[in-house]
């Protein structure tokens, strides 16, 4: 992976000899070379590829009057993929992005703002830029940006163990210097961390740069692994089943109401759904089947009441959870944000049972922004 990024960043390079001031050539520099951790020129690729352009209009192919919306994103990437909702024969998007927005340039009419930047740990600066963007409009807004700053991991784990039926992993953010100190036990145990614990690059996702460390001897070896100069560790939540098996189910949180979207069975502790074992097992189909189709039925009182705490905390009109059960039928809570991504299933019978679940997270998404929208 890192030969192919370096490949395409002299593919990149070359247009900008042939095309110097090519902001698309820019743009993805920016892109690769802050994954490949050179930040410094992943900055100022990222300046010369937005400075003049922070309002993008996207096509619009519809045969009637659309509906205008602005889109705000975040140059350093953790946006929510809205695009899957925004239908380019109903609504005429504008991306917006804050970061490098001149406040002297007048915003597009549109009837609604759509915040999509989710990720309070990738993009913190472009959702303080995009609070001040908001102060020029008075059209509604999806996903105040300071809901959207209040769900990094460790203020989650904080606000949301508050809450009763919830239980979730203390979590901290150190740098990698306190975690490689002699006195890296004492520090741990003072955090309330005993092993094993989790660590995590912030910013990453779908398991990238995640891993669970056993014991102390262990932490030296797993953090040489990884990139970055702070990292997030916290305990690990058992969350296995009866059978020893791992359950992680997924809700979505939309406009005050909660939807199933799956829950993805396996014998790891680190479980997606497109890596868990439910292709090849049809009892756990089953089970993913009986939780869309009776959510109450399947998590029970305690977890259902907790759910709707935790919505009624995080205050997002688009968000997710991915969480398991104690044996209390309590949530452990593994993450809850806006970033949360709604994907329709792969064509065939196999999973044709998920589709009616993931067309009523569509409608209901759909119904919110038409309803939502300014007259």
């Amino acid at each position: 992976m890192l030969r192919l990024k370096r490949e395409a960043c002299e593919h990149y390079q070359q247009a900008l000899r042939v095309q110097p001031g090519c902001a698309k050539a820019h743009e993805g520099l920016s892109y690769l070379l802050q994954d490949l951790g050179d930040a410094q020129k992943a900055a100022w690729h990222r300046r010369e590829a937005f400075r003049n352009r922070s309002i993008i209009p996207l096509p619009f192919r519809g045969a009637h009057a659309p509906v205008p919306v602005l889109q705000l994103l975040s140059t350093m990437g953790g946006n929510v993929r809205m695009r899957t909702f925004l239908d380019d024969r109903i609504f005429q998007t504008f991306t917006v992005v804050p970061e490098f927005y001149d406040p002297s340039t007048p915003l597009p009419y549109h009837q609604l703002v759509i915040n999509a930047i989710g990720d309070a740990e990738v993009s913190p600066d472009a959702l303080v830029a995009a609070q001040s963007l908001l102060a020029l409009t008075k059209a509604p807004v999806i996903n105040l940006p300071a809901a959207v700053l209040a769900t990094s991991r460790g203020n989650n784990a904080k606000r949301l163990s508050r809450l009763p039926g919830v239980v979730t992993p203390i979590t901290a953010t150190l740098p990698r210097e306190r975690l490689l100190d002699a006195d890296a036990a004492s520090a741990l145990a003072h955090l309330g961390l005993e092993f094993p614990i989790l660590v995590r690059v912030p910013g990453f996702h779908t398991g990238q740069h995640f891993v669970r460390v056993e014991n102390l001897e262990a932490l030296p070896p797993v953090l040489a692994e990884l990139p970055g100069q702070e990292l997030i560790v916290m305990n690990y939540l058992d969350a296995r089943g009866s059978d020893g098996k791992t359950r992680k189910y997924r809700a979505m949180m939309i406009n005050g109401r909660i939807y199933p979207l799956h829950v993805a069975i396996s014998n790891h502790w680190k479980i997606h759904y497109f890596t868990a074992e439910m292709a090849e097992n049809p009892e756990h189909r089953a089970e993913d089947a009986a939780f869309l189709e009776n959510m109450p039925g399947v998590l029970g009182s305690v977890a259902m009441k907790a759910l709707a705490r935790i919505q009624s905390t995080l205050g997002l009109d688009y968000a997710g959870i991915d969480f398991g059960l104690n044996a209390k039928g309590e949530v452990l809570v593994f993450e809850a944000n806006a970033t949360m991504v709604v994907n329709m299933p792969e064509a065939g019978e196999l999973w044709s049972y998920r589709l009616p679940a993931c067309k009523r997270i569509f409608s209901a998404v759909h119904r919110m922004l038409m309803e939502r929208r300014a007259g």
